[in-house]
């Protein structure tokens, strides 16, 4: 069973800190519930410098700023594993992103040592300990916290610090430390940025399928879907889904009667959002319809092109022995090649910038596509 202090006031919290401040690294790991609500409810966070290992409650703590002002300490590296969820509990709780930031999942990819490995597995490669997962389906919100939850929280700042050293000598050796710190760097990026409602409606599962009347009908639904998922702190699908969206930008009913008729939509929805439903529908404007969604996949040449760029990119990737998922990911060459095809117009895709373009280098530009 580990030592750590339970951070439950704001006056311990504030030790902490000024101890925390002293530090280069800072370990950090954070524990939240995220089931039926738009933003993830933060149950605990975990934190280890090398001398004091916390577990500070955010439900009993009434002033976390103190701490998160940690997190844009430019002196001191802030190391995490697998961190995108995390990003996105301090970008909403905290309102910035941690700087310097070391994720240990990328760095462990970029050594070599397997890509997207879970904590546990990186823990039992490099120090052959073997950890419970036993906890971790656990409700963080609820108190009391069983010894059990609090050493499982524990374990996952613990050993991220006793492997780090040996992740770092890796990396040095194989001159990559500076490209895992612009990996770490890049993923923090634009999740300060809100959802735009207006935009809202391209992340809505084959809206691409959409006429230009039916795409408004669809972008007026999903402005709404939106802002009262945010209003109501909602997961986006507990409000309406996005089949229904569909449904009914495709259907565009106009009356409650029309409304009920249709099968896509769930009773309750049609009972809680129906009026609004149909109020949006009837105001949806044959002006400034949206521009029909450019598939990339659907255009002519596309399987060909695409496949000479994996397999430049498979090659490379295996000359350096860097994982494919992470030199070039589907979305990645899709990036290039709208690029291309716009007559390389704007910035530079992400797989001819940092260290990807150190091993793509020309390579590319010998394809035609």
């Amino acid at each position: 069973m580990l030592a750590f202090e339970y951070i439950d006031d704001n006056e311990r919290l504030e030790a902490l800190v000024r101890q925390y401040e002293q530090a280069d690294l800072l370990v950090l790991d954070t524990e939240f519930v995220r089931t039926r609500s738009y933003y993830a409810k933060l149950g605990l966070i975990q934190a280890y410098d090398g001398q004091t290992l916390a577990l500070i409650d955010p439900l009993a703590v009434t002033n976390l700023s103190v701490f998160w002002a940690l997190l844009t300490q430019p002196n001191l590296i802030k190391v995490l594993h697998s961190c995108s969820e995390d990003l996105d509990v301090f970008a909403h709780y905290a309102q910035c992103q941690p700087a310097p930031l070391f994720d240990s999942q990328i760095g462990a990819s970029l050594a070599g040592l397997g890509h997207s490995l879970g904590y546990a597995k990186l823990v039992e490669q490099l120090l052959s300990v073997n950890l419970d997962k036993g906890e971790s389906r656990t409700d963080w919100l609820k108190r009391p916290l069983s010894q059990a939850q609090l050493d499982y929280a524990a374990n996952d700042v613990y050993y991220l610090y006793k492997l780090y050293p040996q992740l770092i000598e890796t990396l040095k050796n194989q001159s990559r430390l500076d490209w895992v710190l612009a990996e770490s760097e890049r993923i923090t990026q634009n999740r300060l940025t809100p959802v735009d409602p207006e935009e809202a409606y391209l992340k809505v599962k084959n809206a691409f399928q959409l006429l230009p009347k039916q795409l408004a009908c669809l972008r007026d639904l999903a402005k709404w879907r939106l802002e009262v998922a945010v209003k109501r702190d909602m997961a986006v699908g507990f409000v309406i889904k996005d089949h229904a969206l569909i449904s009914l930008s495709k259907k565009q009913p106009k009356s409650m009667a029309q409304l009920a008729k249709l099968t896509d939509l769930t009773e309750q929805e049609k009972r809680v959002h129906g009026k609004k439903i149909i109020e949006i529908m009837s105001q949806v404007s044959d002006e400034f319809l949206p521009e029909p969604i450019d598939v990339i996949a659907l255009k002519t040449g596309y399987k060909s092109a695409f496949k000479a760029i994996k397999q430049v990119l498979v090659t490379q990737a295996e000359a350096a022995q860097v994982p494919i998922e992470l030199l070039g990911s589907k979305r990645h060459i899709h990036e290039y090649l709208r690029w291309l095809w716009d007559g390389k117009k704007g910035d530079l895709p992400l797989i001819l910038t940092g260290w990807r373009a150190n091993i793509v280098g020309d390579h590319l530009n010998d394809i035609a596509v």
